[in-house]
Order: C-alpha cells, then sequence, then structure tokens
C-alpha cells in the first residue's frame, strides 16, 4: 500500500511517502513555515523522490487535530483535494496519537501529547500502551486548562511531550510523578501518521472536517453578541 502522510496541525510541517510500511521519503521542519505556500510544492518534491505518480497512491493519511486552526485547514483542505480528485482513500489520525506513537513502549507510563493552546489551556490527550503493546487513548484528546489536566494526571507516571515544555513551571509545580520527553519526540514525524493510517478506516471525504476541539474565533465572537445561545452545541459556522 502506498501513502502519502500530511501533518500540518501545528507549526512543523511533515510529510512522508510510504510504501507497505517502508519509508520511501520524508521531510519534517520544526520551524514556523507557510504551509498554504510550501505544502504542495513539498508533497510534488516527495512523490518526486519516491518515484511515484499521484495516481499510484492507494491512500491519504491527515493529521486531523487538534492544533492550529490555520493549519488543520490546510491540511485537511489539501488532503480532502487529493483524495477526491485522485479517487483515493482518506484516512484520518490523532495528531496527538502521532507524538504518542513515536515515542517507545512502555506499559508503566502514560504518554501525555501537549500542544499550547494559550492562556494556560492546552489541546491534550493520554495514551498508554497495553500488555499487547498496543497503544491506547486513556484520557480523550481534549481542549483543557494545565490545571485540571494535571488533576487528571497527578496519580500516575507521566512523559510530557509536545508543547509541554511552555508550562513546565506548572507541571513542576503540580505534577510528581513525570518526565519530559527528549526534544526529538516534541515534533510530529509523518511516517508514524502513515503508519497509523495503514491501520485505519477511511473516512468520508466529503464528511470529513478536522478535530478542532474548540470553537473557532468566529465562534466565540458570535457567541459573545449571542449569549443565549451559548448552551447551543451545534457549529455556528460551516466547517470546510
Amino acid at each position: 500500500m502506498k501513502i502519502l502522510a500530511i501533518d500540518t496541525s501545528n507549526k512543523p510541517l511533515s510529510v512522508a511517502v510510504m510504501e507497505d510500511e517502508h519509508l520511501l521519503c520524508q521531510a519534517t521542519y520544526v520551524v514556523a513555515r507557510n504551509h498554504s505556500d510550501k505544502l504542495l510544492p513539498l508533497i510534488a518534491e516527495l512523490l518526486k523522490q519516491a518515484q511515484i505518480k499521484p495516481n499510484e497512491l492507494d491512500r491519504i493519511a491527515i493529521a486531523k487535530g487538534p492544533g492550529s486552526y490555520t493549519g488543520l485547514r490546510i491540511g485537511a483542505t489539501t488532503a480532502k483535494t487529493l483524495a477526491y480528485t485522485l479517487k483515493k482513500e482518506l484516512v484520518a489520525v490523532s495528531s496527538l496519537e502521532v507524538l504518542a506513537q513515536a515515542y517507545p513502549a512502555n506499559e508503566d507510563q502514560v504518554l501525555v501529547p501537549v500542544f499550547d493552546a494559550r492562556r494556560e489551556n492546552v489541546f491534550a490527550g493520554a495514551y498508554q500502551y497495553n500488555e499487547q503493546h498496543e497503544l491506547v487513548n486513556v484520557l480523550a484528546d481534549q481542549h483543557i486548562s494545565v490545571s485540571d489536566l494535571c488533576a487528571q494526571l497527578k496519580d500516575k507516571k507521566v512523559v510530557l511531550m509536545g508543547d509541554a515544555a511552555v508550562y513546565a513551571d506548572k507541571f513542576t509545580q503540580l505534577l510528581t510523578n513525570y518526565n519530559f520527553a527528549p526534544v526529538n519526540f516534541n515534533y510530529p514525524h509523518a511516517d508514524v501518521l502513515a503508519l497509523l493510517g495503514e491501520k485505519k478506516a477511511p473516512v468520508d471525504v466529503n464528511e470529513f472536517v478536522p478535530a478542532y476541539l474548540r470553537l473557532t474565533q468566529a465562534e466565540m465572537q458570535w457567541l459573545e453578541k449571542h449569549p443565549e445561545r451559548r448552551d447551543y452545541h451545534e457549529s455556528y459556522v460551516e466547517k470546510v
């Protein structure tokens, strides 16, 4: 199976091409880049290096979020357009799971990938390997305050990764049994996304939307003007 994997969830940009669990090529940029300008040329270059034509792909794997709203839209739009026009399967994988899956298996540790959501809030989930060495989501991906996250992790042996260092003082204050992952585990690796994408069931290309996990800026502004609708749970704006 030939898979193109795309992760634009946050500032890092990672793209990989994989065939039958064999990595053909990959590029990961960990500094802030203009994903809208760089993504398509990077995909074209990697497919050229892999000597694979776009119509020879079997699947497009996309990191579905959470993360940067703009980054998620860029990645989702690109992945959906490629899947639709090439008539290929689209698979979506949690951006947090991609980070956790890259970390070495250890059943005694709870892996907690964290993305900074500002104002002492984060996007975070918790993952742990079971006895079968399968990574299991033990705390759902969510938008949560650092304090509330620590309250749910206080009795566990934790490995923090991603943007966790942004709130190092807070974690140090509220957790007792924790470690920060080595720096290379703080960034997405699209080859891990591709491996996960090979095992996931395809999603409907037309129905797929990223996992934003919080209201968009437009929705928050709308709610400020319509506070009586704060308990209404449908989307206030169309997500495309």
